[in-house]
């Protein structure tokens, strides 16, 4: 048995129960979670905007040390240091033929898989098909990025999803050259990530917009060079930075109407828009045709970075070995199993930068 954060409906309280996992079979890894990133997507899962199955196993952003394997696993060995990719690809459909992972069909959609029992007996499911809110998890090998040693172990745990999308968002989607300015709309793991991509290119200025005026302090030390306090007139003050015409890239990482809005607002004409942010079915974006037309801007979106995890991981772990990507400022608190309700009511107020899950 191992301790897991586990919510049994929509809205219910996170309760830490036993849980019980299968030993892993032919292809699979058993993995001891050193440490899980509070994602705003693990939120999503309890407050309906994603729709999971219940009762359901929180996280999907960690890293560990593999534990043990079954049959036929090559691509690790018990003791390995390893980052979970929460969405391996099949590397056999169209998608993944045409370099597009990230849109794999093999995981397109799934909010949850079956996975574990608890002590009761009740079968669980697993967020994103991981679980990584939990002492252990089991899983494909094909989920696993092996680590560089000298990354931080507990803050690899952030290159599973939070850095791989933000950074790759700017690098892989928005493809931002040195020089150009860059604006980040909505400063949670995401968004800090971003600004840390945006640094890691050589870009500027870089602006970091959001409601809370305490996240200032931590972007500036994330990269950015500017803070907004996110407003009606936030565009100005974005123009004001960047020779009157609006920066040349925005990032919008919160995933809402109002704010996709807002980085259209933010750049110039010709500009680009990448939006990063998870939104709800239900909250419609309206730009008119003759806006479309006159700003010739463009609205990309970045699903998980635009990236492979095989690939950007070991580059992500390379760059904070040679100095130039510090993840440390991404994170503002260490928690604890019990903690992970508390982390969700900072995310929902807006308060500090990632909470992270450190195990013993």
């Amino acid at each position: 048995m191992v301790a897991a954060a586990v919510v049994s409906g929509a809205d219910a309280e996170i309760e830490i129960r036993d849980l019980s996992l299968p030993g892993p079979g032919a292809g699979q890894v058993r993995v001891r979670v050193a440490a899980a990133g509070i994602c705003h997507s693990d939120l999503s899962m309890v407050n309906g905007t994603l729709r999971p199955s219940f009762p359901l196993v929180l996280g999907h952003e960690a890293s560990g040390v593999v534990a043990e394997v079954g049959p036929d696993v090559t691509r690790v060995a018990p003791g390995d240091r390893v980052v979970i990719n929460w969405a391996p690809p099949c590397r056999r459909c169209w998608f993944c033929l045409a370099g597009q992972p990230y849109l794999c069909k093999a995981v397109e959609g799934i909010a949850s898989l079956p996975g574990g029992t608890l002590s009761d007996g009740t079968g669980t499911h697993l967020a994103l098909g991981v679980g990584a809110f939990a002492e252990e998890v089991v899983l494909s090998e094909a989920a696993m990025v092996p680590l560089a040693d000298g990354v931080p172990l507990d803050l690899a745990a952030l290159l599973g999803c939070a850095v791989l999308t933000g950074v790759g968002a700017v690098r892989n989607t928005a493809r931002v050259r040195p020089g150009e300015s860059v604006v980040v709309i909505g400063l949670g793991g995401v968004g800090l990530s971003a600004i840390a991509g945006a640094r890691l290119t050589g870009a500027g200025p870089i602006i970091a917009v959001d409601v809370s005026p305490e996240k200032e302090k931590i972007a500036i030390a994330a990269g950015a060079t500017h803070f907004v306090p996110a407003s009606d007139t936030q565009h100005k003050a974005i123009r004001a930075l960047t020779g009157g015409r609006g920066a040349d890239h925005a990032f919008e990482c919160v995933g809402r109407a109002v704010t996709i809005r807002a980085a259209w607002s933010a750049v110039r004409r010709g500009g680009n828009v990448t939006v990063v942010g998870v939104g709800r079915i239900d909250d419609a974006v309206s730009i008119s045709a003759l806006e479309l037309y006159h700003f010739a801007r463009t609205i990309s979106v970045s699903v998980y970075g635009s990236g492979d995890a095989d690939r950007d991981v070991p580059w992500l772990a390379e760059q904070i070995g040679l100095g130039h990507l510090d993840l440390e400022p991404l994170v503002s608190h260490r928690i604890g199993l019990s903690e992970v309700g508390a982390a969700f009511r900072r995310m929902e107020s807006g308060v500090g930068a990632r909470s992270l899950l450190v195990f013993d």
